[in-house]
């Protein structure tokens, strides 16, 4: 299957774009973030796309950009953290090296402070980040290969925990093509 040589997914803050600019740069390959997409497509922040027209639009969005990385793109691709609540998008990740970046809420908070700039969290941001988890983990686990955890592990860490889990060698891989 063509497609990207890794896929992460998992909750807002956990460090998604870091740790893919990581791995693109381990493998020696491209990488794309589907919020950066819609961003792009949008004009504006996705901040403004919730407020202004709402999260199912927002979810539509997403959901196009998504199906055109995974389409696209044969680096390393970061998914939004609530691209999984589509059945089409997770269909769409059957059969790829999809890698569940989890964290439980202490993390999230120390990450994040899980502050205004996440629409998603704007009135009781921890309980709204545990409902929101509670919702959302047995998607994230059910479209993944793996599941690396990354409490109280610094990027870099969690990069290699990826390749390990994958069994991915640093440096391009052999028989891909390398684009950004």
């Amino acid at each position: 299957m063509s497609g990207p040589l890794v896929v992460l997914v998992g909750p807002m803050g956990v460090g998604k774009s870091t740790v893919g600019e990581l791995l693109a740069d381990r493998l020696g390959t491209g990488y794309r973030d589907t919020d950066a997409d819609v961003v792009a497509s949008a004009g504006k922040p996705i901040a403004e796309i919730f407020y202004d027209e709402g999260e199912d639009h927002f979810r539509a969005l997403e959901r196009d950009a998504v199906r055109a990385a995974l389409a696209e793109h044969t680096g390393v691709l970061s998914l939004g953290g609530g691209a999984i609540l589509d059945p089409s998008t997770r269909a769409l990740l059957a059969g790829h090296p999809v890698v569940y970046l989890s964290m439980d809420v202490e993390e999230a908070v120390r990450r994040v402070g899980l502050g205004a700039a996440r629409p998603l969290l704007a009135v009781n941001p921890r309980r709204q980040w545990r409902e929101l988890m509670d919702a959302r983990r047995h998607l994230y686990t059910e479209v993944a290969r793996t599941v690396v955890a990354t409490d109280e592990r610094t990027p870099e860490e969690v990069a290699q925990a990826v390749l390990d889990a994958l069994e991915l060698p640093d440096g391009a891989p052999s028989g891909r093509e390398n684009t950004p």
